[in-house]
Order: structure tokens, then C-alpha cells, then sequence
């Protein structure tokens, strides 16, 4: 499925099998998970797109030639060379290439990826629920690092990431505040029965010792702000969000942080890899076949599934 410009939807299209580069694998892909990312692109909220692009980047598929399941996530080159990467910081590489964004991604019966950033998937996941792992996972776990030994976390957009990074968390034995769009009470319900112990849209019944904001609306940040107690912290997740509007310098006060989290590490990916099966992490998915691509998207802007929507490929 194919985007061909910003505005449009997808198209099906008939592309030849890849070409291998050197270090390069060719998949292939059994599913993709659709993430908000995928959004901001069609969207054009992400300017610089590769296109005509096959977007995806939470792909699971089998190597050709060897059969090993791997998964393919956002990251997908980087130089190895510049400051950042020669400092274990390789999710900033200036010249860092990423999928279904620069490289075509997995919302296709192939992709190639550099053989660097592909990663075992966990015995115990079938496809579809391994997906999700590689882009909700894995920013969600990089957040979850940010927000330090927070007992009281508040999550903000209880969507594919946030019904993960809660099972964690109650894993890790802190209480989980999580906030909805006014009036979803299914969402609320959803956080409830992962173990948060308050679901709402409102004020939280008590301080919050750091925050993740993962649906992308700036409002969100001052909200969240206005929540936390002294020296706790608002992690940013999303890599798109609506403008932040002003806010008075006293929510900022009192040691409070504001940080954002861009795309991940390899490191997260192991590390969070080999944690998902001792939690154990569950993904709910909603299944969609590769044509109904589009459709998948539209459901995923108007919030209208739970957990996180993967296309079987």
C-alpha cells in the first residue's frame, strides 16, 4: 500500500522484490503495526517524507534464506560515526535514516532492513501481538525510563503505547493514573482492567510524580503540569505534537521537568525485548488485512479501538 503524496489516501500497487544492499536483509513481513507516526505522515505533519513511501515500521517477518523472525522497528540507520552515535546516542544521529519514513517500510508483502537494527522477536508472541512491541513498546519503555523511579504515573492518551507501558509499570509496582478523552468510558475501563487505579479526563485525585504524554496535544503539557507534584516530570513521547500554548512559570516551578523522548536505541530495544516476556507484556490488537490500510488509519485518528491496530500482511 502505497503513499504517493501527503492529503491522499494509500493505493495498492504491484512493486517489484527489493534489491539487497550490503548488511541489508530482505523480510518477509507478516504484519505491521499502524502507529500514529504513519498519521503524521499521510497527514503531512512530518514534512520530508521519501515518496512515493510504504509506510510501517512495527514489522515482523521472516528473513528469506535463513527463516529467523525478526522485527524491524523505527530506527533504521544511522552513520555509526557523528557524536551522538559514538556517545550511545545513536537515536539523535543527525543522518539517521527511519522506517516507513526515509526507508520503505512494512505496509508491503516485503521490506529490506539493515541487519543492525533488526531485532529477535520473543518466543511466545504470535506475529500480530509482536507488532506493536516495536514502536508502542519501545517508545513507550524509553518514556518510562525518563519519568525515574515515579511511584504515581500519569498517562496521558491511553492508546497503544500507554496499554503497554501500564502493564509494566504495575510490573514495577507503581500506580498508574490514566487519562482518557472526556466521556470514554470504554478507555477508562481498558486502563482500569490493566491495572490502573484511576481512569478520567479530569484533575487526578492526588499528585503525580511524573507524567507521559503520549497523545500529540501541546494542551495536554500545562494540564499535566498542573498535575504533578514538586520536582516531578512531564515526558513528551509523541514525535509530532500541536503547539504548546503558554503557561504561567509557577506549574513549571518547584524543580519540575519538561522533556521530550526522540525515537529509540537499539538498547531499548534489547532491553525491552527481554523484559516483555517476564512482565508478561499483552498487546490487544485489532486485526485489519493489508488492503484496508486506509481504513486502519481512519479508526486510529477517530480513537476508535482499543489497544493497537496491526495489518496482517
Amino acid at each position: 500500500m502505497l503513499l504517493e503524496a501527503a492529503g491522499r489516501p494509500l493505493v495498492a500497487a504491484e512493486l517489484p522484490v527489493p534489491t539487497l544492499g550490503p548488511g541489508q536483509l530482505l523480510v518477509r513481513v507478516h504484519a505491521c503495526g499502524v502507529c500514529r507516526t504513519d498519521l503524521h505522515i499521510v497527514d503531512g505533519e512530518l514534512a520530508h517524507p521519501k515518496l512515493p513511501l510504504v509506510l510501517g515500521h512495527q514489522v515482523v517477518g521472516t528473513v528469506e534464506g535463513s527463516g529467523e523472525r525478526v522485527g524491524v522497528p523505527w530506527l533504521g540507520w544511522t552513520d555509526g560515526e557523528c557524536r551522538y552515535c559514538r556517545t550511545g546516542r545513536e537515536n539523535l544521529c543527525d543522518r539517521a535514516r527511519f522506517t516507513g519514513y526515509d526507508i520503505d517500510g512494512g505496509y508491503a508483502e516485503y521490506a529490506v532492513a539493515d541487519e543492525r537494527y533488526c531485532f529477535p522477536i520473543p518466543e511466545g508472541y504470535p506475529d500480530v501481538q509482536a507488532a506493536p512491541l516495536l514502536c508502542a513498546g519501545l517508545i513507550g519503555w524509553r518514556s518510562l525510563s525518563f519519568a525515574g523511579d515515579a511511584e504515581r504515573l500519569g498517562l496521558y492518551g491511553f492508546g497503544a503505547s500507554a496499554h503497554i507501558v501500564c502493564q509494566i509499570a504495575r510490573w514495577q509496582g507503581r500506580r498508574v493514573f490514566a487519562f482518557t478523552r472526556p466521556g470514554d468510558e470504554e478507555g477508562q475501563a481498558f486502563a482500569r482492567s490493566l491495572g490502573a487505579e484511576w481512569a478520567g479526563s479530569g484533575a487526578p485525585p492526588e499528585e503525580l510524580d511524573a507524567a507521559i504524554v503520549f497523545a500529540p496535544a501541546g494542551e495536554l503539557v500545562p494540564a499535566a503540569l498542573a498535575a504533578l507534584a514538586k520536582g516531578g516530570s512531564v515526558v513528551c513521547a509523541g514525535i509530532h505534537m500541536s503547539d504548546i500554548p503558554s503557561f504561567p512559570y509557577e506549574l513549571l516551578w518547584g524543580e519540575r521537568v519538561v522533556r521530550s523522548v526522540a525515537n529509540l536505541t537499539r538498547r531499548d530495544g534489547e532491553e525491552f525485548l527481554a523484559l516483555a516476556p517476564r512482565v508478561p507484556v499483552r498487546t490487544e490488537v485489532e486485526e485489519h488485512p493489508l488492503e484496508a490500510a486506509d481504513e486502519a488509519l481512519a479508526r486510529l485518528r477517530a480513537g476508535a479501538f482499543r489497544g493497537a491496530a496491526v495489518l496482517r500482511i
